[in-house]
């Protein structure tokens, strides 16, 4: 794999950014890990919290510097980036691994769990044995079974990415619902859904110890939804949607990936049912959030 030249190390030299075509506030470059000082800086990010605005005045010029724009947030109870246990040296390349297969092995796995261990094939809807009773597959992954469904089909964009991806950072800056001081960062990154790879984000540890399968899919959701990756907190990752779904059955099926992709969305989160998730979290929704326990 040839990895892309950094531009970060630039910063410690000249922080306005100015000799990468940049006018940056004062910030903070990070090269902190779970092991001690990486080779190079992972990231910048800034120390003033973000402003509307922000992203879309910083985002053209820094991708063309080799830059992507992410959110941020040090507000938490684990702090900053910099107390993040980043370990990117435990971290493959997205571009290696295949999405339907990534995802196939996790469904397989949890939804087993959900249905008791459940053999047969697919049920797409709730079917009636011959004895006029309900099946016994659970609600939990419904319409589903325990084999995976495959991917969802594309959707058409309803917005352009990274327009999206400026909208939904501006609402994230002034809303303080989901991060409670976001700073704009940079990461040099081919792409954003490489992002959580590209800095050794952990968040998903307790799930899966190499992030870069799961920007495998985030990769997937690039080309077939329009999403960016927008905020990441230390264990949460936040989403834009240039393509959401607009029926239930694209609900459904787009449902079904996020349960494999992160199923304590479900399991743990507001609604413990794929169908009810797919209707209250997915339909129309322009923004996708992820949290692994």
């Amino acid at each position: 794999m040839a990895t892309l030249p950094n531009p970060l190390p630039k910063l410690a030299a000249d922080p306005s950014g100015r000799s990468l075509g940049l006018a940056l506030p004062p910030g903070r470059l990070i090269d902190t890990t779970d092991e001690g000082p990486w080779r190079e800086p992972l990231l910048w990010h800034a120390e003033r919290r973000t402003s509307p605005g922000n992203w879309a005045a910083l985002g053209a010029p820094a991708a063309r510097a080799g830059l992507l724009p992410v959110l941020l947030d040090v507000g938490g109870a684990q702090g900053g980036p910099a107390e993040w246990e980043l370990m990117p040296g435990e971290v493959s390349y997205p571009g290696d691994h295949d999405a339907d297969e990534v995802l196939a092995e996790f469904w397989e796995e949890y939804a087993a769990d959900e249905l008791g261990g459940d053999e047969g094939p697919p049920v797409r809807e709730r079917a009636v044995e011959a004895s006029g009773g309900p099946t016994t597959h659970d609600e939990t992954v419904a319409p589903y079974g325990p084999q995976w469904p495959g991917l969802s089909p594309a959707l058409p964009l309803t917005a352009a990415p990274d327009t999206r991806a400026a909208e939904v950072a501006d609402s994230l800056a002034g809303d303080g619902s989901w991060l409670k001081e976001p700073r704009l960062a940079l990461v040099p990154a081919r792409r954003s859904a490489d992002i959580p790879a590209a800095i050794g984000w952990s968040g998903p540890m307790n799930y899966e110890g190499d992030t870069a399968r799961l920007c495998a899919v985030l990769r997937s959701w690039e080309d077939r939804f329009g999403i960016r990756v927008v905020a990441l907190t230390f264990d949460q990752l936040v989403l834009s949607v240039a393509a959401p779904p607009t029926t239930m059955a694209q609900a459904e099926a787009i449902a079904a990936e996020h349960f494999a992709f992160c199923p304590d969305n479900i399991t743990q989160g507001h609604h413990e049912a794929l169908r009810a998730y797919a209707e209250k979290e997915l339909l129309g929704e322009r923004v996708w959030a992820f949290w692994w326990d």
